[in-house]
Formats: structure tokens, C-alpha cells, sequence
């Protein structure tokens, strides 16, 4: 199964960071964030992502560029140019790199990536989130309910969408509300190609009309996580990552 990664934003409350880099690339222990959420997947059998540049796009593409080489030792042979690999160790991974636009919305992000979406069901998250959870448990239950959206639920800070269920079903789906308690959008979502009719074009926000919509037609489905999740939005959110990892206590290395 296909996970996309929304991976185009400009990740504007963390500008110290990303005046330079695009947010996914935004460094914990020394990897890109966006590398620990494919390890996440990768974890689980999950390989082949397709990602969806926008703002500083070309820094993501030069990493996976490079990447076969940066993580092996080399040596060059400077009179003819010529390069031998040695000994080291990369991901299998199959990486699909899209730029979908630098002004272009979530929505209208995942629109664009419909050719390489197919019609199988796929999954989606963001390029700024690490939690402790299991995708093929998130995959399972999206199956057993055969709805066309599943969202996994998390309990932070209500920094994020806001979901209303009865029962597993979600009724209502606010943006960003303002509330003490309850569950919110953690991304992590499993999705049927279906779901992009409900896209309608670049500024298609996806967590407003397409979301909302499904949500009223009981087509959204609400896997709760109750374990650990966390969002790198800010500079101090970007510190207690560091912190967890530095301690060798970051709760979203579920990977060996």
C-alpha cells in the first residue's frame, strides 16, 4: 500500500528552522523528521511513498538524490571521476517525488498526486507528526468498517481538528477549535481513491470541505490512538523531540 506524505508547507510558525529548509526536512538526532515518519510506515512493510513537494521542494529531491551515497562509505577517484561503494546500509525504500505547487492547499496537494494514487486504497499523513502506532491496526480497521476515509484520533492540545464521533463514526469535523479536551486529527489517515472526488480543485483545504463532507455523509471513520503522538509545530516542540530522542527515549522509534 502507498502512504503519501503531504510534504509542500511552508512551516511558518517554525521560521527560525524553515527560512532555509522546507519543514520536513527540520532535523531530530540528526535525520529529517519526514525520515522518521517513513521509518514509522517502513516499520510496518510500508515502502513506496509519494510525497508532495511545494515550498523548497528541491531540498527534499537533493536528499533522496543523494541518499544512496550519503549513507555509504565512497571512495572517488579524483583523476577520472569515477566512484566506488563500500560497506553500508539504506533503506529499501521506492520514493515518488511530486512538486504540486508552492501556494497549493492540502487538498489540492493530494489531488495532483492522483496518477501516482491509482485506485487502490493508499494512506496519507503530514510531514510534521511521529507517533508510537501501529499503521497496519490503522489499515485493519479502516478495512473491517468500509467507510472511504479513516482518521487516526489523538489527545494533545487542541491545536488541530477537532472530531465528533458516536461511537467509531464521525459526525462532525471542526478546524482547529478551541476546546480543552477530546479527540483531535492526528493524521495518519487510511483513504480509498474515492476520496479525491470530494477534492475540488488547488485551495481545497482538506480538512475543511472534504473531510467535513465525508464526516456528514458517515463516510469518516476514527481509529483512536491513546498512545503517544506529537506534532513538531513549534520551536518548543522541536526542542522536546530533540529531547526525547537525545534521551534515547523517543517513544515513535518503533523500528529496530
Amino acid at each position: 500500500m502507498k502512504t503519501v506524505i503531504l510534504a509542500g508547507g511552508q512551516g511558518t510558525r517554525l521560521a527560525e528552522e524553515t527560512d532555509v529548509r522546507p519543514k520536513p526536512m527540520v532535523e531530530i538526532g540528526g535525520r529529517p523528521i519526514l525520515w522518521h515518519i517513513m521509518k514509522i510506515y517502513a516499520s510496518r512493510g510500508h515502502n513506496e511513498f509519494v510525497l508532495a513537494l511545494g515550498y523548497k521542494g528541491d531540498a527534499i529531491k537533493s536528499y533522496f538524490l543523494n541518499y544512496h551515497r550519503l549513507q555509504r562509505d565512497v571512495s572517488v577517484h579524483l583523476a577520472t571521476g569515477s566512484i566506488d561503494m563500500h560497506d553500508g546500509e539504506c533503506e529499501d525504500w521506492l520514493v515518488h517525488l511530486t512538486d504540486t505547487g508552492i501556494a497549493t492547499d492540502t487538498g489540492g496537494r493530494l489531488r495532483r498526486l492522483t496518477k501516482h494514487i491509482g485506485g487502490e486504497t493508499f494512506m496519507m499523513t503530514y510531514g510534521d507528526g511521529v507517533a508510537d502506532l501501529d499503521v497496519n491496526r490503522v489499515i485493519e480497521f479502516h478495512r473491517r468498517h468500509g467507510r472511504l476515509a479513516t482518521v487516526t484520533a489523538v489527545r494533545p492540545p487542541s491545536r488541530f481538528g477537532g472530531l465528533t464521533a458516536e461511537g467509531d463514526s464521525v459526525k462532525a469535523f471542526s478546524e482547529k477549535p478551541q476546546i480543552e479536551a477530546g479527540w483531535i486529527n492526528g493524521g495518519f489517515f487510511v483513504l480509498e481513491p474515492r476520496v479525491l472526488d470530494y477534492i475540488s480543485g488547488d485551495d481545497t483545504k482538506f480538512e475543511r470541505e472534504p473531510l467535513e463532507t465525508l464526516a456528514r455523509e458517515g463516510q469518516l471513520m476514527m481509529y483512536r490512538h491513546e498512545g503517544f503522538w506529537h506534532c513538531m509545530d513549534t520551536v518548543r516542540d522541536l526542542r522536546q523531540l530533540h529531547q526525547m530522542w537525545d534521551s534515547g527515549e523517543a517513544p515513535w522509534r518503533i523500528w529496530r
